[in-house]
């Protein structure tokens, strides 16, 4: 998955390096999960496979291998989904706060 330009500080310099070592040699062009090839057509979804590497804790700074999976976009994307679902609600929660509309929602009954 692409990374967000405010988040790139977040990867080493080397993150290019990492990932297409992860893709190639450790996984050998196949997620990890599903066994999808990379620049095939998806056995589920027909689409062309894109490997990206997964930070398994969702935190980029943590590069350790075992923390680095080599994934197609159907299993990213549903691997990242609770943690994308978490983030979504933070920030509207946040949102909500900083507009002071929250008391709105937390009525006594």
């Amino acid at each position: 998955m692409p990374i967000k330009k405010e988040n790139r500080k977040r990867y080493p310099d080397n993150w290019a390096e990492i990932s297409l070592d992860i893709r190639n040699n450790r996984a050998n062009n196949k997620c990890e999960f599903c066994g999808a090839k990379n620049k095939k057509p998806h056995p589920i979804t027909g689409s062309k496979v894109v490997l990206t590497v997964a930070h398994l804790d969702h935190t980029p700074e943590n590069c350790h291998y075992d923390n680095l999976k080599a994934l197609c976009q159907k299993c990213h994307l549903s691997y990242d989904a609770k943690h994308h679902a978490e983030t979504r609600a933070k920030t509207k929660r946040d949102q909500l706060i900083a507009s002071g509309q929250l008391s709105l929602f937390k009525t006594k009954f």
